[in-house]
């Protein structure tokens, strides 16, 4: 999400040496001064993983000390190794919070332990502060920068959003991406319920499986320059799969992405669908199986066939499946943003939401517009959390 336009010549700001640095000095030594560094390194971290584990479960003041410093100070340290990369703060909030889990455990377990509010609140505060600070604020900074203009410094009101939904570039991206969450979600859990249904005990169904599941494992990036191949157009010798086959029957080759109101929108949710279905089809299938046997031959002794059985005893078996697989994919299309960039660059009314957040902040250093389309997407997303955490709550009174 967008926070604030960035300051003019802003100095580097470091917290210390992070892990690609520390390659690049390793990098720069000779082979043979390397090997002991790389052992003492690693060393070092073994030493520091059996000396939690040897600390952790006693009791006293002292360990209960070294527990918190532990819980403060290694996702510190993680942060600053892993600061280059992308998603660091989501790492670092990930070990924040098993670190602080498994110690306030131990801490818990501890005889003379401190008390369990003030354990559960020392543990628990690194992963809220980073939470705070890597989640919280950006999001009301966005929130707060979507009414300014797109140098953050004049009050404009509710022109970005009025701007989101009148504009070219900002209505299509809401209509192309409300086209997403409906479709995408909905054949992609139809056809991996499907394979799910057909492929269960055929000859051979792990192989189909592996080969259906193939495609989830390619990164958008790569599935869209895949598929913009086989939408490759050109004039005179066709080098794309659709258009071949059209000129080898007589017609004359089409130019897919180009193709306007929503007729490229469709073919970029073939990409997607194509590489969702594997998903869905793994997580149904486990459903499929789970739906107790007993339920199926009961239903055979009543005289159903195999439809009245599917729909009677194996859709409501797997409903709490269907919702999971449905909300996830529906989440990845709400934030799809590599499939319209490698394909499209957003061009004949192809953009979605995401990708024109991106492009109206780095392109266009349109600030106040692409928090404006950021809160739009959160507001997207918020009905499916909401849907969620209903079922969720439903599926726990049944239980």
């Amino acid at each position: 999400m967008v926070t604030r336009p960035p300051a003019e010549d802003p100095k580097p700001v470091s917290l210390g040496f992070s892990l690609n640095s520390f390659f690049q000095w390793l990098g720069d030594l000779g082979p043979i001064v390397q090997i002991p560094i790389v052992l003492i390194a690693f060393g070092a971290v073994v030493g520091i993983i059996l000396l939690l584990i040897e600390y952790a479960p006693r009791s006293g003041r002292g360990y209960l000390v070294l527990r918190v410093a532990a819980c403060f100070i290694i996702p510190v340290l993680a942060f600053m190794l892993l600061r280059p990369y992308q998603g660091a703060v989501i790492y670092v909030v990930l070990i924040a919070v098993i670190l602080g889990g498994l110690l306030f455990y131990a801490d818990l377990r501890a005889r003379q332990g401190a008390g369990y509010l003030f354990q559960l609140i020392i543990f628990s505060a690194p992963a809220t502060i980073l939470l705070l600070i890597g989640l919280i604020y950006p999001a009301i900074a966005t929130i707060w920068q979507s009414f300014f203009d797109k140098t953050g410094e004049s009050f404009v009101a509710l022109e970005n959003y009025i701007w989101v939904f009148t504009n070219p570039e900002g209505f299509w991206s809401v209509v192309n991406t409300i086209i997403w969450v409906l479709i995408a979600p909905t054949f992609a859990t139809a056809i991996g319920l499907a394979y799910a249904v057909f492929i269960d005990r055929a000859r051979g169904e792990r192989v189909l499986k592996v080969l259906i599941f193939m495609p989830f494992a390619i990164s958008f990036v790569g599935a869209g320059i895949i598929w913009k191949l086989m939408y490759d157009y050109r004039q005179g010798e066709q080098i794309g799969l659709f258009n071949a086959v059209v000129v080898a029957f007589g017609g004359e080759p089409v130019s897919w992405l180009a193709v306007e109101p929503l007729f490229n929108t469709l073919c970029l949710l073939v990409v997607f669908i194509w590489s969702q279905t594997g998903l869905a089809m793994v997580i149904l299938s486990a459903a499929v199986k789970a739906v107790p046997i007993e339920q199926m031959e009961a239903a055979e002794l009543d005289g159903t066939n195999a439809w009245q059985r599917f729909v009677n005893v194996t859709l409501p078996g797997i409903r709490s499946s269907i919702i999971v697989v449905l909300t996830t994919v529906a989440i990845g299309a709400l934030k799809i943003y590599d499939v319209v960039a490698v394909m499209t660059g957003g061009r004949a009314n192809s953009t979605v939401l995401a990708f024109e957040m991106v492009n109206q902040q780095q392109r266009f250093q349109s600030y106040g517009h692409s928090a404006a389309l950021a809160v739009v997407l959160f507001l997207f997303v918020v009905p499916l959390i909401v849907f969620n955490v209903i079922q969720i709550r439903k599926q726990r009174e049944i239980r």
